[in-house]
């Protein structure tokens, strides 16, 4: 499905520095000066329209949260739910998961959330991919000590290939689901974002993998 562009989302991003960032760069290593308290931070890579990084900041206001977006148009959409019900504790940024390094400091995050990410199914695209060795020696650098990165996917193939990528780099796995929803007891407090909402609307079974370096 293509991407509706929305011609005055880069404008209302600029508007609203005090919520959204772009680029980053600037704020390496001093990310908590953009929140009330100093606590540790979650990101999310690919936020889509902020659903679960939204709720996860809500749910948790002991630990300060950014919503990472690539594509201006869809974090226009968080960014107007933010502005409305503003978080002390989330900010958004307007960036690409490849410059996390020139925007985080080593161990400035304690955890990452990949949700429902493009699984690149091509095996020539396989860089792409946000659990190739190439993203995860990024975020190793940018995680602190013990740092958790956290997968959920509806894709079996993304799934696989990113049990044996954490393996192959000498991860140690903290969690591993086959299907979160068939096992509520488990996890009571799954945060659903949009496109688990969709999947799991649908039967489609959500796998979830977390692991630590």
């Amino acid at each position: 499905m293509r991407l509706r562009r929305i011609p005055r989302a880069g404008a209302y991003i600029a508007n609203h520095p005090e919520l959204a960032v772009v680029g980053g760069e600037g704020l390496k290593g001093n990310w908590q000066s953009l929140f009330e308290k100093q606590q540790p931070i979650h990101i999310e890579i690919g936020m889509g329209k902020g659903g679960f990084i939204t709720e996860m900041a809500r749910q948790h206001p002991d630990v300060n949260f950014v919503g990472i977006e690539v594509y201006d148009s869809v974090l226009l959409r968080a960014l107007e739910k933010l502005v409305e019900d503003p978080l002390p504790n989330l900010r958004l940024l307007h960036g690409d998961a490849a410059n996390l390094g020139e925007v985080f400091d080593s161990g400035e995050v304690a955890k990452v959330y990949l949700n429902f990410s493009d699984p690149w199914p091509k095996t020539r695209h396989a860089k792409r991919r946000l659990t190739h060795v190439g993203f995860l020696e990024i975020y190793k650098e940018t995680l602190i000590d013990g740092g958790k990165l956290q997968l959920k996917t509806d894709n079996s193939s993304l799934f696989e290939y990113s049990l044996w990528s954490f393996n192959h780099f000498g991860m140690t796995f903290l969690d591993v689901s086959v299907d979160v929803h068939a096992d509520p007891e488990r996890y009571p407090e799954n945060v659903m974002t949009e496109y688990e909402r969709k999947f799991h609307g649908l039967g489609q079974p959500i796998y979830l993998l977390e692991a630590s370096f």
